[in-house]
Parts: structure tokens; C-alpha cells; sequence
């Protein structure tokens, strides 16, 4: 790979000032600032639970969820899911901060308890949703400390691949050879995590099926079906064959295919339902049915 960047050696300066856009898919976006910018009030509906997200790895972490948990009957999950467009920086209204301070998709609002609460970070998220609903993470002290372990795993691992090779291959505005290098190897060495457990093991945290599958499943099982970053010749993700086996077996279970679906923007229009606030959404709410006729 060659470096096409054209500019002169970067020298830092010795302080550091915003000056300038930093380049790319989201400068207009990124900023070294905290706190909202504009006061716009969160839309609520009816259920007990309110989800402001979008269908990115992180937001699928938490339909998948929620989704699942309907799946076992638990009629409390239900859910309203609103759409945040990222990057048109929803983020950044007053009442998504007061959810989420740190401007980042998804947020939960569950008003069932008797002091509404707030949870934002995807994996505190499905830890918080497993320990309200008694599912989907294992009760025993050994096999509750294995599913954590690759929860958080995820949550240390997948910045290197979304922050660091995603952007750098990506959405940064020039090539640099160092930088795609030096991710790549990095995802590389991740998948090879992945592929050596799951060669051992069904699920990551075992037999069953848990949050620490939720949760990396929409990174790096997307990442495996070259889905991601149009990554998977560059990183050769064919090789990883029990992470594919993991990642077919996920992707069929009927409450992954429909959680997938909420707040998703891109894609078949089909695969789209830009907001959920009822089951039969599924059938009656997506892009391909509300598309006006010509």
C-alpha cells in the first residue's frame, strides 16, 4: 500500500487548538466540546422503555436486545425506539445530553421504575436490561464472569476497529499507510481472538446464547460477512471460519433479523424501520410501505 497523503510531515504543536475542521465523513461533527447545542426536547410514547439510537453496531447491540426479550414474553421491554440522525447531530440536543452527557447513540429513558432511570453506553445497556429481566446472562459466578469478560471485551476491542481501522480505511480524508497498517494488524489479531474461542465454544460465553453475543455480533459478525468498511477482501475475513459459523447461526435467529431493522436508515427499503413503537411495525412501518407511490 502506498501512502497517497501529499502534505508536508506533520509537526505537533506544543498546544494543541481547534482551529480547523479535522477533515473526513463526520467533521461536521466533531468537536472538543461537551454539552448540547441546541434545546430540543426527546420525543416519549407510551412504553415503558424509550430508546434514542440509530443502526449502528452499537445501536443493533440494543434492539437485538430488546427484541429478544419479547421474544421470552417480557411484555416490559417494550419499547419505543426514536430515530437519531448523527449526522445531523440529534446528538447534540439538550434532551439527548440529559440522557446520554456523552452525545453518543444509544440512550435509555426507562420510566417503569419509580425513579425514571437513565443508562447509556450499549454495554452498560444489555447489562442493565439482562439483571431487569433475569435473561440472557448467566446467574453462576464463573459463567456470569466469562459472559462480562467478552462483553467487555467488546466494548475495549471494537474502538480499534470503528475509531481506528474503520476511519482510517474509510472516512478519513487522505490514505496513511501507517495508520491502516498499524489497525489492520490490530483487527486482524481480533478476529483471530474470536475464531480461536469460538473453535472451542457455541456461543463466546459458553452453550448459551448471552449479551456478550449481542454485543459483538453486530461489529465483527457484520465485519466477517465483509459488510463493514468494504473491508472484507482487504482483511481476508474468509479465513475466520468459526467466526462465520458463530455469525450465520446469530444472524437467523428471528429476533437479530428484526432488530437489525429499527432506526436503520440505509439499505433495502425492506430493511428499514426508521422508528418502532408496536411489534406489527415490522409489517405496516418500513421505507418500502411508506413509500409514496409514483
Amino acid at each position: 500500500m502506498n501512502d497517497t497523503t501529499t502534505t508536508a510531515v506533520y509537526t505537533p504543536p506544543t498546544v494543541w487548538s481547534w482551529n480547523k475542521e479535522s477533515g473526513g465523513r463526520f467533521a461536521n461533527i466533531n468537536r472538543p466540546i461537551a454539552g448540547a447545542t441546541q434545546d430540543k426536547d426527546l420525543p416519549v410514547g407510551r412504553h415503558p422503555l424509550q430508546l434514542y439510537s440509530l443502526a449502528t453496531p452499537n445501536g443493533v447491540k440494543v434492539t437485538v436486545m430488546l427484541e429478544e426479550l419479547l421474544a421470552l414474553g417480557h411484555t416490559g421491554a417494550e419499547y419505543d425506539a426514536w430515530l437519531i440522525r448523527i449526522n445531523e447531530g440529534d446528538q447534540f440536543g439538550s434532551g439527548f445530553v440529559a440522557v446520554n452527557p456523552n452525545s453518543k447513540i444509544p440512550a435509555l429513558f426507562d420510566r417503569s421504575e419509580p425513579v425514571p432511570v437513565r443508562v447509556f453506553e450499549s454495554g452498560a445497556i444489555l447489562q442493565y436490561l439482562a439483571e431487569k429481566f433475569g435473561a440472557f446472562l448467566p446467574t453462576e459466578r464463573a459463567a456470569r464472569a466469562e459472559c462480562l469478560s467478552w462483553l467487555f471485551w467488546q466494548m475495549g476491542s471494537a474502538p480499534y476497529l470503528g475509531g481506528g481501522f474503520g476511519h482510517f480505511y474509510a472516512y478519513a480524508p487522505t490514505k496513511i499507510e501507517y495508520a491502516i497498517d498499524r489497525f489492520a494488524m490490530e483487527v486482524k489479531r481480533q478476529l483471530d481472538v474470536l475464531d480461536r474461542r469460538l473453535a472451542e465454544s457455541r456461543y463466546l460465553a459458553g452453550n448459551d446464547y448471552t449479551i456478550a453475543d449481542m454485543a459483538v455480533w453486530p461489529w465483527y459478525g457484520t465485519l466477517a460477512k465483509g459488510q463493514l468498511y468494504e473491508a472484507g477482501e482487504f482483511l481476508q475475513v474468509g479465513e475466520y471460519k468459526n467466526v462465520l459459523r458463530w455469525t450465520d447461526e446469530i444472524a437467523q435467529r428471528p429476533a437479530v433479523k428484526r432488530g437489525r431493522m429499527v432506526n436503520r436508515t440505509w439499505g433495502q427499503p425492506d430493511s428499514q424501520l426508521h422508528e418502532r413503537h408496536d411489534a406489527a411495525d415490522f409489517d405496516t412501518q418500513t421505507q418500502d410501505k411508506l413509500a409514496k407511490p409514483t
